[in-house]
């Protein structure tokens, strides 16, 4: 496996630090991987552009942060303003088209996709929209199966909210393949 950087950004309260520690723990738990993740905590976890790194490699990581990302999401516009630039030539690039404007400026497979509207549509709860975003970074790059990222969910989060979070994944895993073809 090539070593992967991701960069998931949004607002405080998304869940992108979330999500990154649920890959995380799918790609080291479930699939035999290494894997770091990191967070920045200050005054972005209150609603300003939020950035949370993971490296996913079955090789040693000697260093954990992440410059140049291969993948890079965004959930808002302040974030792809804010992260874009940094993201490595030719990596993918994934936007929610509610929220982001891409520009053609950004050396990167673009690739946006209607997420939140999706999951307001189908589960009418934004608050599992981070996990709609994991469907869609593993329905494009096979990074995990998404039976890793279930198991993790089943051990991290209420048995009653499970239901919502499996949809929330398949939504993400569908609107990647739709526009894969």
């Amino acid at each position: 496996m090539e070593r992967c950087r991701l960069v998931f950004s949004g607002s405080g309260g998304q869940g992108v630090i979330t999500a990154a520690i649920i890959l995380a723990e799918a790609a080291v738990l479930y699939e035999g991987l290494i894997a770091v993740q990191s967070q920045a905590y200050g005054p972005e976890a209150r609603g300003g552009a939020t950035r949370s790194e993971v490296i996913i490699s079955d090789t040693d990581i000697f260093f954990p942060k992440v410059n140049q990302p291969n993948v890079l999401i965004c959930l808002t516009q302040e974030a792809y303003n804010k992260y874009s630039p940094s993201i490595r030539p030719g990596g993918l690039l994934i936007t929610d088209t509610r929220s982001v404007q891409t520009g053609k400026k950004v050396d990167a497979v673009q690739r946006g996709l209607p997420m939140h509207q999706a999951v307001m549509e189908e589960i009418g709860k934004s608050i599992v929209l981070n996990i709609c975003m994991l469907g869609a970074l593993i329905g494009v790059t096979n990074l995990v199966k998404s039976e890793s990222i279930i198991q993790v969910l089943e051990a991290r989060i209420p048995p009653g909210f499970l239901e919502m979070n499996r949809k929330a994944l398949d939504i993400g895993i569908r609107l990647a393949t739709e526009t894969n073809r």
